[in-house]
């Protein structure tokens, strides 16, 4: 698997399609970020794919980033020494994450392209991967089990499946939901309202703490640069309050969804049954995911 230019060109898709309607421009945001990036990014970031999946490196698989944003982790998976294909449904996305590779992967076997969750004929023609990682992906397509289906037959038996998405936290997620379809339908000056309102709540109590225990500002400004990832606080904050479509999911429904495609749960850490993303890595067994076809019958995809 050699580097390619990515491609612009989406096959038909015959799965399910993402809720119409407004929806926040991912790839615009990941475009701002991507200048950002340097080593001390890059090494964040392979720490943390490490850390997730339990393993040392990935010299010698395949690792599959479904929904990349920017890039980084695809770059990270890149430095563990995997082959890597990454895909996005944005082309903003898409060309953020060829910058990446530009700039630090050139030589790498790294590919790009321009392809769906959601698009069956597209994940067909694929194969199967050691890795299939999806970080805060399949909650935005407007579809999330079926596209945690799909994403789930890719994986290769003895393979892992390492996602993460957002806990589902009631009558606080639905409060949520408004506001990010709020800041998709509105202007700019609401669109700053709403910044700055959750700015306010997700972060005014943790800098009040700190102040209290005696920290200054640069140990406040660095305990939120976001860098425990890699990641920019800034970016992530615009990501979070803009980011729908919005779907949320408890821990037990993700296995629930999971273990009948012949999963067993390896790693899960969750967010205390709070705000943010649980994290899961499942091993497939032997069995052949199936996964649930337009018509909600079962199909078993031969890859």
């Amino acid at each position: 698997m050699t580097g390619v230019v990515p491609s612009e060109k989406a096959s038909d898709d015959t799965g399910p399609r993402p809720a119409t309607g407004p929806r926040f421009a991912f790839g615009r945001n990941w475009s701002e970020f991507v200048p950002l990036v340097d080593e001390e990014r890059i090494q964040s970031a392979v720490r943390s794919v490490r850390e997730m999946l339990g393993l040392d490196d990935l010299a010698g698989k395949r690792f599959l980033d479904a929904g990349c944003g920017s890039g980084l982790f695809s770059l990270a998976a890149v430095r563990l020494g995997a082959d890597v294909h990454a895909f996005d449904c944005d082309e903003d996305s898409v060309r953020s994450a060829s910058q990446l590779r530009e700039r630090f992967a050139s030589d790498s076997r790294w590919t790009i392209e321009r392809g769906s969750v959601l698009d069956t004929a597209y994940l067909a023609g694929l194969g199967r991967f050691d890795v299939v990682y999806s970080w805060g992906v399949l909650h935005h397509t407007g579809a999330l089990w079926d596209a945690l289906d799909r994403v789930a037959c890719l994986v290769a038996p003895g393979g892992l499946l390492a996602v993460s998405i957002y806990n589902d936290q009631g009558r606080t997620s639905e409060r949520w939901r408004r506001v990010k379809c709020g800041y998709v339908e509105g202007t700019r000056a609401r669109r700053t309202v709403l910044m700055t309102a959750a700015a306010v709540k997700l972060y005014s109590r943790s800098v009040a703490s700190m102040l209290l225990h005696g920290h200054g500002p640069r140990a406040i400004a660095r305990s939120f640069s976001g860098r425990e990832r890699g990641m920019s606080a800034w970016h992530d904050l615009i990501d979070w309050v803009g980011g729908y479509p919005f779907e949320v999911a408890k821990p037990e429904e993700v296995f629930a969804r999971v273990r009948p495609l012949g999963f067993e749960l390896r790693h899960l850490k969750t967010c205390g049954g709070g705000l943010g993303c649980n994290e899961f890595v499942f091993a497939a067994t032997a069995t052949t995911p199936s996964v649930p076809t337009v018509d909600g019958s079962s199909q078993v995809l031969r890859l």
